[in-house]
């Protein structure tokens, strides 16, 4: 056993995020999990509280607005939380963006990242995990896997900011004796997704009857992962895991981005007895972007036969779940997409200088 997670105080970073509140609602969800969650989070435009409404009230349940480059306010949560762990989630993980400005993506990816291990090296108990994705090993062409120790080749700023945030941890592991885990995972998909990402991107327009843009020829090949299966495999990784070592978890299958939007298409036409020749002619082919990788894949035989984890959810009965979710909560979407809840964050934290002095405050 690497931890007794039933009875740790967890501080989770971006735990208001997609991930993050996966992952929380996933831990609340246990009858033995005895310990405490702190969800730490700045609340930048993909975090939402309301990823985690249904644990508020939960007296294992906390919220402390910070952002993770403030490391003294890190380390005061640390402290009086007597956090025993660290899950670290709080990243910008979007590439479109990052090709556009890259600069917020080394503060938080990797400036952020740094600051919290030094912090947590002032507390030599604690465990710390990085969640980290398959990304960072570049691209593949139509065959082969990456393993855990396949060499980094990352491609876009992104990639490039989650490589670098991947070799400190392991830095920190290695010179300061840092107990730490680390896990690269495929493409998450699921409930509360913000939706610049591609399947909600494509639902929220599938909804609309809205054209369905796709880059280049849709070849490009992922694995999915539904994100109650990342986070299960989180928990499997910090039960049984060892420290110092590197874990992926891939996805149930690869898919051609065509092929997945189409897929969407076909179970959105079933559910509203729509036809599908007149949904697939709303699909249209954009000018690549750059750098973009064709395909990613990763062996997760490490996972399978030292911990025993392997995805319950295939991709269908996943992909299925998250249309009917996104469906049947059309005011999330909206909210979002009208950038109405970041309207309520400014006005509820304007007085909270995230990267000042810190002001320790929790909210519910």
């Amino acid at each position: 056993m690497l931890v007794d997670l039933d009875y740790q105080n967890i501080l989770v970073t971006g735990g208001a995020g997609f991930m993050g509140s996966s992952f929380i609602r996933h831990l609340l969800s246990l009858s033995s999990f005895k310990g405490k969650v702190v969800n730490y989070d700045a609340l930048t435009y993909c975090g939402n509280l309301e990823n985690v409404k249904e644990v508020y009230g939960d007296e294992r349940y906390k919220f402390v607005h910070g952002n993770i480059l403030n490391q003294k306010l890190v380390e005061d949560v640390l402290a009086e939380e007597e956090i025993s762990l660290v899950v670290h989630f709080a990243a910008e993980t979007h590439v479109d963006r990052s090709i556009e400005a890259g600069a917020a993506f080394i503060q938080t990816n990797v400036l952020g990242t740094c600051s919290l291990l030094e912090a947590v090296r002032k507390f030599p108990d604690l465990h710390f995990h990085h969640v980290s994705t398959d990304e960072v090993y570049g691209s593949l062409e139509l065959e082969g896997k990456f393993s855990e120790d396949s060499s980094y080749r990352p491609n876009s700023p992104y990639a490039a900011s989650k490589a670098s945030a991947d070799h400190f941890v392991q830095a920190y592991h290695k010179t300061y004796g840092i107990a730490t885990t680390l896990s690269h995972a495929g493409n998450n998909y699921g409930p509360y997704q913000f939706p610049e990402k591609l399947i909600p991107f494509i639902l929220t327009r599938l909804f609309k009857k809205a054209p369905l843009p796709i880059y280049g020829k849709g070849d490009h090949v992922r694995e999915w992962l539904y994100v109650e299966d990342h986070s299960r495999a989180i928990e499997a990784i910090l039960r049984e895991g060892k420290i110092g070592e590197i874990y992926n978890i891939p996805g149930t299958c690869e898919m051609k981005n065509l092929d997945l939007v189409k897929l969407l298409i076909h179970s959105y036409a079933a559910y509203t007895n729509t036809e599908v020749a007149s949904l697939e002619n709303l699909i249209i082919f954009t000018k690549d972007r750059p750098g973009h990788d064709f395909r990613y894949a990763m062996h997760h035989e490490k996972l399978l036969h030292d911990i025993g984890w392997q995805p319950l959810c295939t991709l269908q009965g996943g992909l299925e779940k998250t249309m009917l979710w996104y469906l049947n909560h059309q005011e999330w979407l909206e909210k979002v997409n009208r950038g109405e809840y970041q309207q309520w964050v400014q006005r509820q934290y304007s007085t909270l200088a995230l990267d000042q002095e810190p002001v320790y405050q929790r909210y519910l």
